[in-house]
């Protein structure tokens, strides 16, 4: 039942995805070019509206639709990781005109070509995976 839920969730993930053009490579390259505030907004309104409900879990102990209790990890501090990290994700994003949500949502919708990218972001994930290790976190 679960993934019949999750499955209609990234539905209407999709389909807001493609009618509100956050998986338009066009707005994307605006974004990157400092040409239009549409992506910024959207990204923007996610973070503020992530803060606030993410609060109101941790103050009220809001348990998840199947009655779990929602952990939410803390995260290590430093900055190094997250600006290099934070870094590649962007430089990947720009080159490859998608983050990885909508890459998925560009190749239900047709766009055969994104194809690449989600190979390549897989491959990418598989790199990191294997060197995990070896890095500096």
């Amino acid at each position: 039942m679960r993934q019949v839920i999750y499955l209609f969730i990234g539905i209407l993930f999709g389909i807001i995805l493609i009618k509100s053009e956050a998986a338009s490579w066009f707005r994307i390259y605006e974004m990157f070019r400092f040409k239009s505030f549409h992506m910024y907004g959207i990204i923007g309104s996610a973070v503020g509206l992530g803060i606030v409900v993410l609060q109101l879990i941790k103050h009220f102990k809001i348990k998840s639709f199947f009655g779990s209790e929602i952990v939410i990890a803390p995260k290590d501090k430093g900055i190094t990781r997250y600006l290099v990290g934070g870094s590649i994700f962007g430089l990947g994003w720009a080159l490859g005109g998608a983050c990885p949500g909508p890459m998925f949502v560009l190749l239900g919708a047709g766009f055969t070509p994104i194809f690449i990218a989600i190979l390549a972001s897989i491959f990418g994930t598989y790199v990191y995976g294997v060197l995990k290790n070896k890095l500096p976190h």
